[in-house]
């Protein structure tokens, strides 16, 4: 198995759980965080209508990720992700959101998730204000700017500041693969247009039966969007992997199609 470790995330095996976590994030003893890759059966989805599935790999990233017992399944909380632009605050672990692809909370015991296959999910801190968000950013998320968002909530609801955010950037899709024809291409141009780094965000691409297709870079715009909303450039860290070319390690839509799983990005403070 390939060894994802290097000096921005570590990849660990538990028991046959594998996961990865950022060096910076670990650098908070209060935090408890990873993100999953596919082995070991673990899928962060609801298939066919059962959650066995789902409580399954649950159980196996709870005991994994935490020996001292601090979270149980009972603690998570994942939003019903729909591909909007909505973050909302978690207060408790009873609490239940739908058509909501973004959670904050400054609560302890409360383990935040959000699932992914190929779409970005964003890990944000604030040690300061100690709160923490986890973010699903899939290509209309970012189009719609969640991860800014994300940031205005945390400084609206708990009074964080910018500069004193992290936010690290799970396995997603990267440019060489998040490959898109016209109409996509001109919502990413006309919305980022005002960066004037459009060239960068947006490559031609090849033809393929006589249409033409652009790559886009999802990650560069989140770059972007979370320095306009003041966090520094050292706190924006990108895990620098791509899930399409490592769809071996990490579940892929566009590797798998409708057959695929998804990975889940989990934190937690104690």
């Amino acid at each position: 198995m390939k060894d994802l470790t290097n000096d921005i995330i570590v990849h660990k095996n538990i028991n046959g759980t594998e996961f990865i976590q950022f060096r910076r994030l670990l650098e908070f003893p209060n935090l408890k965080h990873c993100y999953t890759l596919r082995k070991n059966g673990i899928n962060v989805q609801v298939k066919n209508g059962g959650k066995t599935e789902l409580l399954e790999s649950y159980s196996k990233v709870v005991e994994s990720l935490n020996k001292d017992k601090t979270f149980t399944i009972s603690n998570i909380v994942k939003p019903h992700q729909t591909h909007t632009d909505k973050v909302e605050v978690v207060n408790s672990t009873s609490d239940t959101f739908e058509n909501v692809d973004g959670v904050i909370t400054n609560k302890e015991n409360i383990l935040l998730c959000t699932s992914s296959a190929d779409c970005t999910s964003l890990f944000f801190y604030d040690d300061e204000k100690k709160v923490i968000g986890d973010v699903h950013s899939g290509w209309r998320g970012t189009l719609q700017k969640i991860g800014k968002k994300a940031v205005e909530k945390m400084i609206s609801e708990y009074d964080c500041k910018p500069e004193n955010i992290i936010c690290c950037i799970s396995p997603c899709i990267k440019k060489c693969h998040f490959e898109v024809e016209e109409d996509v291409m001109q919502m990413f141009k006309n919305e980022f247009a005002y960066t004037g780094r459009i060239d960068e965000i947006i490559e031609k691409g090849k033809v393929v039966d006589g249409i033409q297709k652009y790559n886009i870079d999802t990650t560069l715009i989140n770059k972007i969007i979370l320095a306009e909303a003041g966090l520094k450039e050292s706190n924006i860290i990108d895990s620098n992997i791509c899930t399409v070319c490592d769809s071996d390690l990490f579940h892929s839509f566009r590797a798998d199609g409708e057959a695929s799983g998804r990975n889940g990005a989990f934190i937690g403070m104690m």
